[in-house]
C-alpha cells in the first residue's frame, strides 16, 4: 500500500453543498441582525413605494436580501441552458456572473443615492489621500470595502483576463472612479474622494484573493465554448 498518496479530493457535489450551506447560513445570519430596521421598510417595500423604500439604505438592503432566491433562479437556469449546450463549467461562469451584478448593484446604487441637496450643491471631490480616511469611522470603511467585494470576487472566477491581483485592483479602482465621477457630474450631494477610491479598490482585491483557487486560468478558458460534436464513423 502506498501510505504517501495524496487523500482524494471531495467530491464536487459535496463541495457545492458545503458552498450552498455556508451562503444560507450568512443570509440567515444577516437577516438576523437586521431584522428591525430591514422590519421598517417591509411594508413600503412590499407596497411598490419609492420613497421609504428604494431611496433608504434599510429598503436596499432589504430588496438586496429579497431577491437572492430569483438570482439564484436565473443561475440555475443560465447554467441548465450552457449545461443543454455542451458548455463546461457551467455552475461556476453562471453563479459568477449572476454574483457580480447582485452582489455590485445595491451598493453601486446606495453610492449614487441623492442626498438632500442633489442638483443645488456643486460638486465637491476631495484629492488629498487618507485625509477622509480618519473620518469614516469602522461602519463608512466597512461599507466601503463591501462595495466592489462581489466584483473583486466573482470576476477572476468568471474572466481569466482578471485572474491577478493587480488586474483585479485596476478594475475595483477604474469601477471606484466611474462612480465618483458620476457623483460629481450629476451633482448628488455628495463627495468625491480619492480615499473612496483606494478602500473599493482594497475591498476588490481582498475579495478577489478570498475566491483565488477558484480563479479561471487561461488553459480553462476555452472550456466554455461547447464541446465539439464528434464525427460519425465512416
Amino acid at each position: 500500500m502506498n501510505h504517501d498518496a495524496s487523500p482524494s479530493a471531495p467530491p464536487r457535489r459535496t463541495r457545492r453543498t458545503v458552498l450552498i450551506g455556508l451562503a444560507v447560513l450568512g443570509l440567515t445570519s444577516a437577516l438576523f441582525a437586521l431584522r428591525g430596521p430591514l422590519l421598517m421598510s417591509a411594508p413600503r417595500c412590499m407596497a411598490g413605494r419609492w420613497h421609504g423604500c428604494l431611496d433608504t439604505f434599510n429598503g436596499v438592503v432589504l430588496m438586496t436580501l429579497v431577491t437572492v432566491p430569483l438570482s439564484v433562479l436565473v443561475a440555475w437556469a443560465l447554467a441548465r441552458r450552457r449545461r443543454a449546450a455542451g458548455i463546461t463549467g457551467a455552475w461556476r461562469t453562471s453563479l459568477a456572473e449572476v454574483g457580480m451584478v447582485h452582489g455590485t448593484v445595491p451598493f453601486v446604487w446606495l453610492i449614487l443615492m441623492p442626498g438632500a441637496g442633489a442638483g443645488v450643491v456643486p460638486g465637491r471631490v476631495s484629492l488629498v489621500p487618507l485625509r477622509d480616511l480618519v473620518t469614516m469611522g469602522p461602519l463608512g470603511i466597512t461599507g466601503n470595502l463591501l462595495v466592489f467585494a462581489s466584483l473583486g470576487f466573482f470576476a477572476p472566477v468568471r474572466y481569466a483576463a482578471v485572474a491577478s491581483v493587480p488586474r483585479i485592483l485596476a478594475l475595483g479602482a477604474g469601477c471606484s472612479v466611474l462612480v465618483e465621477t458620476a457623483q460629481y457630474v450629476l451633482r448628488l450631494d455628495r463627495v468625491s474622494s480619492v480615499d473612496d477610491v483606494l478602500v473599493n479598490a482594497t475591498g476588490a482585491v481582498l475579495a478577489g484573493l478570498a475566491s483565488r483557487r477558484w480563479w479561471r486560468t487561461e488553459a480553462q478558458a476555452p472550456t466554455d465554448r461547447p464541446r465539439p460534436v464528434p464525427a460519425a464513423a465512416g
